[in-house]
């Protein structure tokens, strides 16, 4: 049996919209870290980030960006995001927007995009992620 040591991130680049925030922004654990789902919130005001889903996917991207760095880690070590979207209507918006922040093509993480039913404070849009340190 492994004795693997698990390590919570704690980032000041995530937004705190509720009083006690029952996850951690990351955890580091074998090498790896794991981003818990993130909407397009700045993390200054605490409010959704005005505007459509696109904006939204890059300030999330941009909040990725960041707890990764707070975590040892970076962008282009993500090996796998989730996105969930309220309506696949906004499937390439976010794509668009996605794809700013992976300029090279053969190196894409692996991806699941699903539908889902609703989403944090009405939001249209969640991204979680895995990297390796």
């Amino acid at each position: 049996m492994s004795t693997s040591k698990k390590e919570v991130v704690d980032s000041n680049s995530i937004p705190k919209p509720f009083p006690v925030m029952p996850f951690s922004a990351a955890v580091k654990c074998n090498g790896m870290v794991y981003l818990s789902g993130n909407i397009g919130m700045e993390p200054a005001t605490n409010t959704l980030v005005e505007g459509d889903v696109g904006e939204r996917t890059r300030m999330i991207m941009k909040t990725i960006t960041n707890v990764l760095s707070d975590s040892g880690s970076a962008i282009e070590n993500i090996v796998k995001c989730n996105v969930y979207l309220k309506d696949m209507k906004d499937f390439a918006a976010m794509n668009e927007a996605y794809l700013e922040f992976f300029p090279d093509p053969k190196g894409l993480p692996a991806r699941t995009c699903v539908q889902v039913a609703g989403l944090p404070l009405g939001t249209d849009v969640e991204i979680e992620c895995v990297a390796h340190l």
